[in-house]
C-alpha cells in the first residue's frame, strides 16, 4: 500500500465506496475526530497498568470500526460496523473500575497525572466525536450505535482518567466556583 497517491491534492477524498467527497465534509470530519480520539488514547498506552492497556487496545480496535463505519455511506451486511456489544464491552469495563473509585461527590477538575490528563483530554475529543457524528446523523444516514458508542466512551475515558489518577496516588481536585 502506497502513503502517498496524490488524490488528495485538491481538497478531495476517497470513501470506502470510492465516491469523492470534500475533506471538509460532515463525514470526513466526523471520523477524522474518531482518528484523532484513536491517536489520544495511543499516547497514553503503555498506562503502566496491564488492565488498563488491554481495554485501551481493544477500544483503539474499536474507534478504527467506527472510521470504518463512518467511511461507509452505504454498508453492506459484512462491512465493519460498531454493534451494541462493543458498547456492551465499554459498560462492563466501566463497572469494573468503578467498583475500585470512591463514588463522586462533586465535579473534579480534569487533570491529575500525566496519564490521567491524557485520558481526560482523550474524553473530550471523544465528546466532539459525539458532536460530529451527531451532526452527520441530521444530514445523512449513520448507525446510531456509533453516537451511543462515543457518548459510552467518554464515560469511559473518564472512569478510567480517574481509575489511573488513583493508582498513580494522585489527588482528585474539585472546582472551586
Amino acid at each position: 500500500m502506497k502513503i502517498y497517491t496524490g488524490r488528495g491534492d485538491e481538497g478531495m477524498t476517497d470513501l470506502r465506496d470510492m465516491t469523492r467527497v470534500s475533506k471538509t465534509s460532515s463525514r470526513i470530519e466526523a471520523y477524522g475526530t474518531v482518528d484523532e480520539v484513536n491517536a489520544l488514547i495511543g499516547t497514553v498506552r503503555p498506562t503502566g497498568y496491564d488492565d488498563v492497556d488491554e481495554i485501551l487496545e481493544a477500544v483503539q480496535n474499536h474507534l478504527f470500526i467506527i472510521q470504518a463505519d463512518l467511511a461507509n455511506p452505504d454498508p453492506d451486511d459484512g462491512d465493519p460496523q460498531i454493534r451494541s456489544e462493543h458498547i456492551e464491552h465499554l459498560e462492563t469495563w466501566i463497572d469494573e473500575a468503578e467498583s475500585e473509585l470512591d463514588p463522586l461527590t462533586s465535579f473534579i477538575l480534569p487533570g491529575g497525572g500525566e496519564t490521567g490528563a491524557k485520558l481526560h483530554h482523550a474524553r473530550t475529543v471523544s465528546r466532539r466525536g459525539e458532536r460530529r457524528v451527531v451532526s452527520l446523523a441530521a444530514e445523512e444516514p449513520v448507525n446510531t450505535e456509533v453516537v451511543a458508542y462515543l457518548n459510552r466512551l467518554s464515560d469511559a475515558l473518564f472512569v478510567f482518567a480517574r481509575l489511573v489518577n488513583k493508582r498513580d496516588g494522585v489527588r482528585e481536585e474539585s472546582p472551586t466556583y
